[in-house]
């Protein structure tokens, strides 16, 4: 019987500590804390990765604290516009879903394209019909809208300017993740998000794709990303954390290193992300001032965080 572990992230960036009021970082810590916690029950009853990281990035999403579900930002036609994926590390199997609106949790919708379709990517209108059809719970607009949210988008409403969910005050990519290690020795990754303040044209980033965003395979790791996007798909961040492991033999560790610290940079990948090996070793990095993160490994002791 393998160790059981978990991890999540709620995003990365230059996230100002003088900004960063008591109440609020509490309030984030109680986020991230609550979603470990479902997750990691999910794993101590036996169920698969799988299930644990859907159940934790839900929570995620149902915060109106996280750039994802709920919290997402503001399009440039004052819309929300979703993406999430999540992998299955036993047997390759992925789901993702790109541009979609007034669905209450993507990550769910995403579960549903892996297990009843024959597809790992599906966007906009269709997973819009893809939703009903399987009766996933929707939301109105309403739902979604969000004060600080709606400020940050009149702030840049029509001009070009696209903001990676931040203020000129607070700049935080507000992706949410969530990677586990189950009994079995069975690996998963989830990652959803919103994406950019003011984004046009359906701009679809990291977080739906498999291998930029998103990545798990029982022979080396589990990986979700989060930071500005572009960057990561220009990296195939997510693929080249396994990649390096796989390949290179290296640890965990070093090839989180690797890619965040020597990779991503060149290509202005601001942002970090997190993984977890088929032993359970937990990694938590970022080349930002902040990530907001949490871990619970074999010992069973919660851990959250923000700064370094």
């Amino acid at each position: 019987m393998s160790t059981i572990a978990i991890a999540v992230h709620g995003g990365a960036g230059t996230i100002s500590k003088e900004q960063m009021t008591p109440e609020r970082e509490s309030a984030y810590r109680a986020a991230l804390e609550h979603a470990l916690r479902r997750g990691h029950e999910v794993l101590k009853e036996g169920g698969a990765a799988i299930d644990a990281v859907e159940a934790a990035v839900r929570v995620l999403e149902d915060s109106p604290l996280f750039n994802a579900g709920r919290g997402s930002v503001f399009n440039a036609d004052g819309q929300h516009e979703m993406d999430a994926s999540l992998m299955n590390g036993a047997d390759l199997r992925a789901g993702a879903v790109a541009g979609v609106q007034n669905v209450k949790n993507p990550i769910g919708l995403a579960r549903r394209v892996m297990d009843h379709s024959e597809h790992v990517l599906i966007s906009g209108m269709g997973a819009f019909e893809f939703a009903h059809k399987h009766k996933v719970e929707l939301e109105d607009d309403q739902y979604f809208h969000d004060d600080f949210r709606y400020q940050q988008w009149k702030e840049v409403a029509g001009t070009d300017v696209v903001q990676l969910d931040h203020s000129d005050k607070e700049r935080k990519f507000g992706t949410v993740g969530a990677v586990a290690l189950d009994m079995n020795g069975h690996l998963a990754a989830a990652t959803s998000t919103g994406g950019m303040t003011n984004k046009k044209w359906q701009r679809v980033g990291d977080s739906p794709i498999i291998g930029a965003g998103t990545y798990a395979n029982d022979a080396t790791c589990a990986v979700s990303c989060t930071g500005h996007g572009e960057s990561f798909i220009r990296a195939v961040a997510a693929h080249d954390v396994h990649a390096l492991v796989a390949y290179k033999g290296l640890s965990l560790a070093e090839a989180v290193r690797v890619v965040v610290h020597d990779k991503l940079p060149p290509l202005d990948g601001d942002g970090g992300l997190i993984a977890i090996d088929r032993e359970g070793s937990i990694v938590l990095d970022f080349n930002c001032p902040g990530m907001y993160r949490g871990h619970v490994g074999g010992d069973g002791v919660f851990h959250t965080a923000i700064f370094r």
